[in-house]
């Protein structure tokens, strides 16, 4: 099976999160026919991450087998190939499954693959999959990249701000205490809050992506929360210390997901670029030294154009193949 029938055959099953289980089948059964130790772990309920390997691995190309909503059908021109998950994140799953039975046929036989599920929502894949016990020394997951060599990848903090206050008729304000002018004046805040810059990984940036609140126009709202994303370029740890000073009592941060920024492995001859986005490697850390690289670019991921270019895919093989044998040359 070429490497355009195999991402059209992913493609073609939906796998937005948390649905992932028919993906995986398909996936597992492939991997098994091509001659690959499959191992299946559960991560909960019919969701399971995928370990294959030949020999015992020291290098694992990894990537995520879940989309984010919605689904969107596999189509396709002369140049490219259009659908959820062309490039966030089948094409880069395609191109490591093909990459592998290309280097096991020229007799480099140490390649693991990890397949996990969860990673457009809250990576429980990832952190589950850190457990499997392995011996690997190097780590190339891949992501959307443009081909390209991240050099380091911002980390990202996922937080639920929920506002407290009192309802009343709202003929009478004072009566009341408005849960959403609370929620407002924080966002407010942290808009013009100034936060940590690294020279390598940029600027913190942020975004309010849900905002909910109250009952109706008439009553004061005694409840209203916000979740927000913000992308990193310092620890967790030091985020936290910075969002949560002066935070008012009726106010409250549930972290739902964070991810520190990392600092990848590079290597001569690849081009290289910085990533604003977030990955699983945080997450990974238990399986050698990072690397990132895929097809694709981030700008169509998660849009309704999602989109890879054909020709990047072959590409994309031949670059996994060229720094594995680096690599193995060299470990």
């Amino acid at each position: 099976m070429d490497i355009y029938t195999l991402l059209k055959k992913l493609m073609e099953i939906d796998s937005t999160s948390g649905k992932e289980d028919h993906v995986v089948d398909f996936i597992a059964g492939y991997l098994k026919d091509s001659g690959f130790e499959v191992m299946l772990q559960n991560v909960n309920g019919k969701r399971n991450n995928i370990f294959a390997k030949k020999d015992e691995p020291v290098i694992v190309f990894s990537t995520h087998m879940d989309t984010v909503n919605p689904y969107i059908p596999y189509s396709e021109d002369t140049d490219y190939i259009y659908g959820r998950g062309a490039c966030d994140a089948k094409g880069s799953l395609s191109v490591q499954i093909k990459a592998a039975e290309k280097l096991v046929e020229k007799g480099f036989g140490k390649i693991g693959l990890l397949f996990v599920v969860g990673e457009e929502a809250g990576s429980d894949g990832a952190k589950k999959a850190n457990n499997i016990r392995n011996k690997c020394k190097y780590l190339i997951n891949g992501e959307p990249t443009e081909n390209k060599l991240i050099s380091g990848s911002k980390g990202a903090i996922r937080i639920r701000i929920v506002a407290h206050g009192k309802a009343a008729h709202s003929a009478y304000p004072e009566q009341g205490d408005s849960a959403i002018f609370k929620l407002i004046h924080l966002l407010n805040r942290w808009e013009e809050q100034a936060y940590p810059e690294d020279k390598i990984l940029g600027k913190t940036t942020w975004n309010t992506g849900l905002i909910s609140g109250g009952v109706q126009a008439n009553v004061i709202p005694a409840h209203a929360e916000a979740e927000v994303m913000f992308r990193t370029v310092v620890s967790f740890e030091k985020m936290k210390y910075i969002l949560e000073k002066d935070l008012p009592a009726d106010i409250s941060l549930e972290y739902i997901y964070q991810a520190d920024p990392v600092i990848l492995n590079t290597a001569d001859g690849f081009e290289k670029d910085i990533a604003a986005f977030a990955t699983d490697v945080p997450l990974l850390n238990k399986w050698g030294k990072p690397f990132l690289m895929g097809p694709g670019s981030i700008l169509d991921a998660h849009t309704d154009h999602e989109k890879v270019k054909k020709s990047d895919l072959e590409k994309a093989v031949n670059l996994y193949c060229d720094l594995t044998e680096m690599l193995l040359k060299n470990k």
